[in-house]
């Protein structure tokens, strides 16, 4: 039992004890966060976003948060371009087409597919050797009907992936123009499956592509222009709300190619060395480790430039006298014409 004097005694002692603790407890405060704030080093910046993306057959960027790695490759889908191959179908789904010209003076086109795959593409054609150094650069796999025996050994030697009628996703709609060859369409979703990657990757740029900024000021209007290929075949472009339309095509309404730019390519045009069916010469588009003149068209405006290509896996480089050419980022068609063949008519 505590005597009075000791009482006394304790209660002098602790009272500025207990004073002190709570002034101490007042200033660390009572919890985590005002602890956290009385860090003088610690920091509340959010985290850096990741850089942005940028598909690489358009060069268009990718909405946040999308990748533009693919667990599929680029595929490049050949497509008739004769009246008899109306309606073409899944033009409007393409990242970027290459026409090029064929036996018999006609045109055949490359439609390249990587960011989205439609569900029906065609009529799907045969390849050509052109092809290889066409597709190369984008490390492509081409869905085709087929090919003859000369391009079939040509680009198996190239490395070239294909996949031919007969596989998955190839098949016959006999309501379609005879003779049957233009019956033959494809779902590449379908056919998008025999080609899985196990891990996804992204291609390197097709072609250099800039911004708005870098297309040279000036320029020659050209809101009209038609693209000869030499024979009875003429390409023929309008500039229409802020687009290149080809008002000739054989797409079907509504599934048309809008073309935010048009790149010509004046190329040499050697020969196959086979005959096709009907006895015509089968011209080959000569691209790689050569260069020669170019024509780009943007916004109504053409800027003339020159190309070089190393080998077949090389990307297109362009230059003008200022220096190198960057194409604005968008959906590019590029007309693969004879560069001995008739000037272009530009309005």
């Amino acid at each position: 039992m505590r005597t009075r004097t000791q009482s006394r005694f304790l209660a002098r002692t602790l009272t500025p004890l207990l004073a002190a603790g709570l002034v101490l407890a007042g200033c660390g405060g009572g919890n985590d966060d005002n602890k956290s704030a009385a860090k003088p080093g610690a920091s509340t910046s959010p985290t850096t976003p990741p850089p942005p993306q940028y598909w690489p057959l358009t060069g268009v960027q990718a909405p946040a948060g999308t990748s533009v790695a693919k667990n599929h490759p680029v595929f490049v889908v050949k497509i008739d371009n004769t009246d008899n191959s109306a309606p073409q179908l899944g033009l409007g789904s393409a990242d970027m087409v290459v026409e090029e010209l064929v036996e018999g003076a006609a045109t055949r086109l490359a439609a390249f597919f990587y960011s989205g795959l439609p569900k029906t593409v065609g009529p799907v054609r045969s390849m050509r050797a052109s092809d290889i150094s066409v597709v190369s650069p984008a490390g492509a796999t081409v869905v085709t009907s087929g090919m003859a025996g000369p391009t079939k050994a040509r680009v198996n030697g190239a490395g070239v992936k294909f996949i031919e009628e007969g596989a998955k996703g190839f098949f016959r709609d006999n309501s379609r123009t005879s003779p049957s060859w233009y019956h033959l369409l494809d779902h590449l979703d379908q056919t998008a499956t025999l080609a899985k990657t196990k891990a996804a990757r992204t291609p390197k740029n097709y072609l250099p592509w800039g911004t708005e900024a870098d297309f040279p000021a000036g320029g020659q209007a050209a809101t009209q222009v038609d693209v000869p290929f030499g024979g009875f075949h003429t390409t023929k472009w309008a500039f229409q709300g802020g687009h290149y339309v080809n008002t000739n095509s054989y797409a079907k309404k509504g599934d048309a190619f809008a073309a935010d730019n048009v790149l010509v390519i004046r190329a040499h045009i050697g020969d196959a060395g086979y005959l096709d069916p009907a006895g015509n010469h089968v011209p080959e588009i000569q691209l790689d480790n050569r260069s020669g003149k170019a024509l780009l068209f943007h916004g109504g405006k053409l800027v003339r430039a020159t190309w070089s290509k190393g080998n077949a896996s090389s990307s297109f480089e362009l230059k003008t006298a200022t220096g190198p050419l960057k194409v604005p980022a968008g959906h590019t068609w590029i007309e693969l014409v004879p560069d001995n063949g008739p000037q272009l008519t530009i309005r």
